[in-house]
């Protein structure tokens, strides 16, 4: 790879001879790891034309950095980075010089201090990852992903690849949502009323952004998914925590007033609750009440292998009151983050203008892709596929935590791919994070799930979704140690 020659410049304060100043100039690119070993660098003569100084001074420079075992010249091809230079160490991009901004005073608005906790990148090279939302390679379908991808790639998708949809979406993408996603859920749409997003998170924000001002108010489960509890929280409207039961969210317990209710009625983030049809009719009828709008977490429903998940909160719906939230991150993989939203006219043409000042679109390429993907029926395969593999995790699972006399709070009545678990009252599960993590155990603490101050310490989620069914039990095992070696 070459060195582009705007990457060299002189910097006007420097001592020494121009010689020395480019050898200085260079020797430090090679030190802090900007320029790499085997790269070539620019000729001499676009080199000496760039900086302004005569070609002799920049040859005599290189020479002289050759001579040190900084680069070395192949013949009739110029001059590289020697194999033999000097090892950076990992390379940190310098700070300013000087940074004199106020900061505390120039920010308009904090987004940092939220509960989103930090998962490790290499939670693969953990005997026992127990982590939530992770792709287990050996269930992904990379053959049929790459064909789609190639595909996409083609002459015939030329269109859909670099096209700027500017506000719009690929319609292949669109339509299988509209004919074979949403009709599984029991909700009919037209294309105008659905929106893709770059997963469902950003689908909540856009839905956030849209519905809620300083002076509204939203009702959150308690608890409930941390990401949503942040965007809310940083879009300033009053917020009102709801606790839910082992059937989620109870319609009772809502306030008498609340614009906007979040939920998630098929499969509760954290606790796995799922909520009875006579419950999502009375939800809809204090909401009616109420003049509340309800968003809709479609979360999980396609890992159902127990049984077939009850119909969708937005089908049930005849006044266009639900926001539904869908996602193929979940069960594709979660890097590719495309959700979609589906809702009425009005509130899709807001979050469609919205997106649109943002980011505009999800990549082409990505839409179209997965559209093949859908479309060729190597998603269901895919997710039939996970759902034989789970139940056979979950079952080996829930052998190893009875075995070990450790408390359920609650599993996924359809299926899922966790199990919400409570620890001893006096257990901080995020202090035994670390504990366990020299063992090489991955936990998920509870504590950032819920919502206040004092937030209960001792839950914690346990996946099944990335880890083998033969290491569950041994890693039960070491979980309970653990648990049993913690102090009252």
């Amino acid at each position: 790879m070459a060195i582009p020659v705007e990457t060299f410049f002189l910097a006007p304060e420097a001592e020494g001879t121009l010689q020395a100043q480019i050898q200085q100039m260079i020797a430090q690119g090679i030190l802090s790891g900007r320029f790499r070993k085997g790269e070539k660098l620019p000729s001499s003569r676009k080199l000496a034309a760039h900086l302004g100084v005569s070609r002799i001074t920049v040859t005599l420079a290189l020479t002289e950095l050759q001579a040190n075992d900084y680069l070395e010249a192949r013949d009739r091809s110029g001059y590289y980075v020697s194999e033999n230079a000097p090892e950076p160490p990992a390379f940190i991009a310098p700070t300013p010089r000087a940074d004199t901004i106020d900061w505390s005073r120039a920010l308009g608005r904090r987004f940092t201090g939220g509960d989103t906790p930090e998962k490790p990148q290499d939670w693969a090279r953990y005997p026992y990852p127990f982590i939530y939302g992770q792709t287990d390679p050996a269930l992904f379908d990379h053959t049929n992903w790459r064909h789609c991808a190639l595909r996409a790639l083609g002459q015939k998708d030329f269109q859909a690849l670099t096209a700027d949809y500017y506000d719009q979406d690929d319609p292949e993408l669109i339509e299988f949502i509209a004919r074979h996603t949403l009709p599984r859920r029991g909700i009919l749409a037209q294309p105008s009323e659905i929106l893709v997003t770059m997963g469902a998170q950003n689908a909540l924000w856009l839905t956030a952004q849209v519905l809620l001002t300083q002076r509204r108010t939203a009702v959150i489960e308690n608890p409930c998914y941390h990401a949503l509890r942040d965007i809310l929280t940083q879009s300033r409207c009053h917020l009102t925590p709801v606790d839910v039961d082992r059937d989620g969210l109870p319609p009772d317990a809502l306030p008498d007033q609340a614009d906007v209710i979040f939920t998630t009625p098929s499969h509760q983030a954290p606790t796995n609750a799922t909520m009875p049809r006579a419950r999502r009719e009375a939800l809809l009828a204090k909401a009616a009440d109420m003049g509340a709008l309800i968003v809709e977490d479609d979360y999980e429903f396609e890992v159902s292998f127990l049984r077939a998940p009850l119909p969708a909160l937005k089908s049930l719906d005849t006044e266009g009151r639900v926001i539904y939230v869908g996602s193929f991150s979940k069960s594709i993989f979660p890097g590719l983050r495309l959700g979609y939203l589906v809702g009425s006219k009005a509130f899709i043409r807001e979050c469609r203008a919205l997106r649109a000042s943002v980011l505009r679109h999800p990549p082409g390429h990505i839409q179209r892709t997965a559209a093949y993907f859908l479309s060729l029926g190597h998603y269901d395969s895919l997710v039939r596929r996970m759902g034989q593999v789970f139940s056979r995790r979950r079952k080996v699972m829930e052998e190893a935590l009875a075995a070990h006399g450790l408390d359920v709070a609650g599993r996924g009545v359809f299926g899922g791919s966790s199990i919400w678990m409570e620890g001893p009252a006096h257990i901080d599960m995020g202090q035994l994070d670390a504990r366990l993590r020299k063992r090489g155990v991955l936990v998920e603490p509870g504590a950032p799930f819920f919502h206040g101050k004092r937030r209960p310490r001792n839950f914690y989620r346990l996946a099944y979704s990335s880890i083998p069914s033969e290491r569950i039990a041994p890693g039960i095992t070491l979980l309970a140690r653990e648990l049993a070696d913690c102090p009252e």
